[in-house]
């Protein structure tokens, strides 16, 4: 990994707007991406950087990228319960429905790990509760799986 692609991911991580504004003038790529394949829009979700997030995506960040296991930012912002960060992704165009290398999406992220308020935003903003996974489990099965009947109820009625 490159020195500049480090500073960008590091930037990135704390959300330090000034520094990857710096790095972008300077020509920095805005997708670059770490040894895991994670690129600074990926960290900045990750790690609730919402201004650093938007910046990046002004600028011209993919709102789809994914890492190597195919986890985009929004499955991230799922993952950790983000919904001000979700929000921005959505609102930036980010697919609801893109599944990582197992077949996980965004919602199944939020139904397995109790992120209810986020299952309501993606179920809101359209995202597809009939996929499923390598497995052949859906989002119902997940929740289902993890004691999730709040989850359940909420897919239920939307």
């Amino acid at each position: 990994m490159t020195n500049s692609t480090q500073v960008i991911i590091h930037a990135a991580r704390v959300g330090n707007v000034e520094v990857l504004h710096e790095l972008i003038h300077q020509g920095a790529d805005i997708d670059a991406r770490d040894e895991k394949g994670y690129t600074p829009l990926i960290i900045a979700c990750y790690n609730n950087q919402p201004e650093a997030a938007k910046f990046l995506i002004e600028n011209g960040a993919d709102v789809n990228a994914g890492d190597l296991g195919g986890n985009t930012a929004l499955m991230g912002a799922a993952f950790k319960g983000n919904a001000e960060i979700a929000g921005i992704l959505i609102s930036n165009g980010a697919n609801l429905d893109l599944q990582h290398g197992n077949g996980g999406t965004a919602l199944m992220f939020a139904a397995m790990f109790g992120r209810n308020e986020l299952l309501k935003q993606l179920l809101g903003a359209g995202a597809d509760k009939n996929l499923l996974d390598v497995r052949g489990m859906s989002v119902y099965d997940l929740a289902a799986q993890q004691g999730n009947t709040e989850a359940i109820a909420l897919l239920d009625a939307n």
